[in-house]
């Protein structure tokens, strides 16, 4: 039976480790600072940038909301995060996702300056991030990462097998892998003979968004697999992309959904918002 990789008792250490660095930085008179964009008012939008408000004040970041209403044009949204950007208090800039379908999303993403990008989805960053460079990384891959290193599993030569393309975590995790030595394959929903890929796989992290997408009779024994998907089914429970009960039975470690994946990738919002901070004030 697999190790279950608890993504909240990590998150929490991930928050000490934050206020740590905090109180490093209010001791050099710099308070870092989070602004969020919130554009409408969508009650599951509304939800998540209050659980990222309330992280923020638990471990001494300052947190901005706006709220502009969702008649927004791309043009006002654009002028706002320039305006934002401009304010030296405000040191990270995270705009809630999705946007109404009217607003052009990209040229939104690309209006905030890469060095307050605590998303990581600026051009620039995700070209930093191909390339090796310093800079901010995309919250999720970075708590994929962390999971990973809490299973012990030395990355170095390791057949790793990535399902899901998206520049969110597919993409970007892919290259973190890539980072540590992994050998890693890229798949997806149209990936011929998904289930011999994964079959090979000592890694697996799913990123389709597909509930049961990946069974788990395909997953290598003694592999560590990671479950980014979030799926809700008819019945109203959450369910990964990963069937959960025949891969534990299979795998020597495994996240679980909700309560894996979910809970790193707030406290790695929290981790990028401290490292934007650190890199504005020269450290």
């Amino acid at each position: 039976m697999a190790t279950i990789l608890d993504g909240k008792a990590l998150a929490k250490r991930v928050r000490e480790e934050v206020r740590g660095r905090v109180e490093e930085l209010l001791r050099r008179g710099v308070t870092p600072g989070l602004a969020t964009i919130l554009v409408g008012d969508d009650p599951a939008s509304k939800i998540y940038v209050g659980t990222k408000q309330k992280a923020c004040s638990e471990v001494g970041i300052r947190s901005f909301g706006f709220a502009p209403q969702a008649t927004s044009s791309t043009e006002d949204l654009v002028r706002l995060i320039h305006e934002v950007a401009a304010k030296p208090e405000i040191h990270g800039i995270l705009v809630q996702l999705p946007l109404p379908r009217h607003i052009d999303e990209e040229r939104v993403i690309e209006a905030i300056p890469p060095a307050k990008d605590v998303d990581g989805l600026t051009t620039v960053n995700q070209g930093k991030l191909v390339t090796g460079a310093r800079g901010l990384r995309p919250c999720t891959p970075l708590g994929i990462m962390r999971l990973i290193a809490e299973a012990s599993l030395p990355l170095k030569g390791v057949s790793a097998v990535v399902v899901g393309r998206s520049k969110l975590v597919g993409k970007p995790v892919a290259f973190l892998l890539l980072e540590q030595h992994a050998t890693v394959t890229m798949c997806h929903s149209r990936t011929r003979d998904l289930a011999a890929e994964v079959g090979r796989a000592d890694l697996l992290v799913a990123a389709a968004g597909q509930a049961g997408l990946v069974k788990g009779e395909w997953v290598k024994p003694g592999a560590v697999v990671i479950d980014v998907g979030i799926n809700r089914g008819e019945d109203g429970k959450l369910r990964g992309d990963v069937e959960f009960g025949p891969a534990s039975e299979r795998a020597s470690a495994i996240t679980p959904v909700p309560g894996g994946v979910g809970p790193m990738t707030v406290a790695m919002l929290l981790s990028n918002a401290v490292e934007a901070a650190a890199m504005q004030a020269g450290g």
